[in-house]
């Protein structure tokens, strides 16, 4: 297991950004393939971004192509997801998550979960 700890989030109008961070600590950081993971009120965890640890290789979902943006600092022990052109459907708890699996983009693969932030996007 990896601890995370999720920051950034916030009340922002709709076309503007944020950029989000998650901090890992307990395990070598750079093993894991990392990710964002969201859930808006009363719908079901959706998997938003990705990167894995093997190859860097990214995956996104198809609702934020072009608008997010994910990276990760091993040095510093940090992933971000900037993300741009805010719509109000992003409205939604984001999670940071680890998974030992070289490559994936299903939330269920994903085994360590900080405790999300919120973003808030107003039209």
């Amino acid at each position: 297991q990896v601890q995370l700890v999720e920051s950034g989030g916030g009340l922002v109008q709709a076309g503007t950004s944020l950029r989000l961070s998650c901090v890992a600590s307990g395990r070598p950081f750079g093993a894991f393939t990392m990710g964002w993971v969201r859930q808006a009120p009363g719908k079901e965890r959706e998997f938003v971004a990705a990167i894995s640890w093997m190859n860097s290789r990214l995956h996104y979902a198809d609702s934020v192509k072009g608008r997010f943006v994910i990276s990760r600092d091993d040095a510093k022990n940090t992933l971000y997801l900037q993300m741009n052109s805010l719509k109000p459907e992003d409205t939604a708890v984001y999670y940071c998550a680890a998974s030992g699996l070289v490559d994936t983009t299903t939330p269920a693969d994903f085994g360590s979960w900080g405790q999300g932030t919120q973003v808030t996007v107003s039209s």
